[in-house]
């Protein structure tokens, strides 16, 4: 590791009295006072060989929020001697973005520096903003790096994003929080130092802030007001802390469908206790239960099937009872109707087969649908053979027809259902196996 002071601002020069966050007053200097983040920065890691004097390359800094990324940004800009320009897609244009990049070409031909132009929330800024940057990065004129919370590959452009290598940051764990914390309580330069505080409390802080340095210390900065006789105590915390929710929960990015994602596939896996706790961190994250209700049912058909075909009317029963008694009696129907799933028989069998037939329906075009088969209502279709040699199954042997063709002409038969040796697909198995075999022997006779 080593250390090393950082250039100054241009564009944070501030009067010494205006009012600054403890989060920012307590900022990473140098590599040593960042904490977590060990899978980048440990020795020999990617950040760690770049920050130790690599060349300095574009990139993009992926992670929930309070993990580091403008911190490590500035650090990188600093380590390489770089300036420093810093930029919102929030609050910024293209205006601002082409007024930095001429600035950037000034410095870098009259005093060979170099520039580093950092886009917070870089997702924000749609394709044509995003390919702004790209002839200046092509050029070297700005080393970009990027912040972004949501999925680069779902947010950027291939051809930014090809530019620039994507770098995952991740949550701080509560014991990398409570260093964070500590070290802003030994800080002697930011008021906090006479501060004393216990682990215990320092801990309760790290949980609820769910893995964000920066909620951390702005929870401490609120409790710090608060505290008596410089003591921290639990109480002081608890009253700050009480309306703090205790998860990430990103309504609709990337977090809600990981979370979504996990609860299916721990119903698919049976595992009706996994199932029941992503079930649980949805809905203590402000999910919209009946958005839980809709996915269950899709569960239902998809990865239970007719293996179970209890399972489907269990889950409408479920949203219809959450419809009638609202939050938060009624989550516990979808409770009861996730653990079933996930502790019913298995089976895609219609999934599978509703998939392939979609495709061939697709493909095969506007096929005709058989004389034998269509409708005849009328004289008219009757004289145009409509229904013509139709056998009524009901009248047929064991009400089956057996070798009777329900497909277009011309189209050679597929089987798309294959029933699994699971729940109740045992019995239909054994059934269109039996019936199956009934077609082939009279087609060949």
């Amino acid at each position: 590791m080593f250390d090393f002071e950082p250039q100054d601002n241009p564009q944070q020069a501030a009067d010494t009295d205006d009012y600054r966050p403890l989060a920012d007053r307590v900022r990473p200097q140098n590599l040593p006072e960042v904490f977590g983040q060990e899978h980048l920065l440990a020795q020999g890691k990617p950040l760690e060989q770049l920050l130790s004097g690599g060349k300095l390359h574009s990139l993009i800094f992926w992670g929930p929020p309070g993990t580091g990324k403008t911190t490590l940004s500035r650090l990188l800009a600093h380590r390489s001697g770089a300036r420093f320009v810093a930029l919102s897609a929030v609050t910024s244009g293209v205006k601002e973005v082409r007024a930095a990049v001429e600035q950037a070409k000034a410095l870098r031909e009259t005093k060979k520096t170099q520039t580093v132009l950092f886009l917070d929330e870089v997702h924000s800024f749609n394709k044509s903003q995003q390919d702004a940057f790209l002839p200046f990065v092509e050029d070297g004129t700005i080393v970009f790096i990027g912040a972004t919370t949501e999925n680069p590959s779902f947010a950027l452009n291939n051809a930014l994003l090809s530019r620039a290598r994507v770098y995952v940051l991740k949550a701080l764990t509560p014991e990398a929080l409570v260093e964070v914390l500590r070290r802003a309580l030994n800080d002697p330069k930011q008021g906090l130092n006479e501060l004393n505080a216990c682990d215990e409390v320092l801990k309760l802080i790290a949980l609820t802030a769910d893995g964000d340095a920066r909620r951390s210390l702005n929870f401490l900065e609120q409790a710090a007001d608060l505290a008596l006789d410089n003591v921290l105590t639990e109480d002081v915390v608890k009253s700050i802390l009480i309306d703090s929710t205790l998860r990430r929960f990103d309504q609709k990015g990337d977090a809600f469908y990981d979370q979504i994602s996990a609860l299916h596939k721990s119903v698919r896996g049976s595992d009706p206790d996994a199932a029941l706790y992503w079930l649980c961190r949805m809905l203590d994250g402000g999910c919209d239960p009946l958005y839980i209700a809709r996915r269950v049912i899709r569960m239902a058909s998809e990865d239970i099937g007719n293996a179970d075909p209890r399972a489907l009317s269990i889950c409408l029963d479920a949203w219809q009872t959450f419809e009638r008694l609202g939050s938060p009696e009624g989550e516990l129907a979808i409770a009861q109707a996730v653990v079933y799933l996930a502790s019913a028989a298995k089976s895609n069998a219609v999934y599978t087969a509703y998939k392939m037939a979609r495709k061939d329906a697709a493909q095969s075009g506007s096929l005709d649908v058989p004389l034998h088969l269509r409708n005849a209502p009328t004289s008219l279709m009757k004289d145009l053979d409509f229904g013509k040699d139709y056998r009524y199954a009901h009248d047929e042997d064991g009400a089956f027809a057996a070798g009777e063709n329900y497909f277009p002409d011309g189209f050679e038969p597929e089987t798309y259902y294959l029933p699994v040796k699971r729940g109740l697909e045992i019995k239909i198995k054994e059934k269109l196996d039996y019936l199956r075999e009934q077609n082939r022997k009279t087609k060949n006779s």
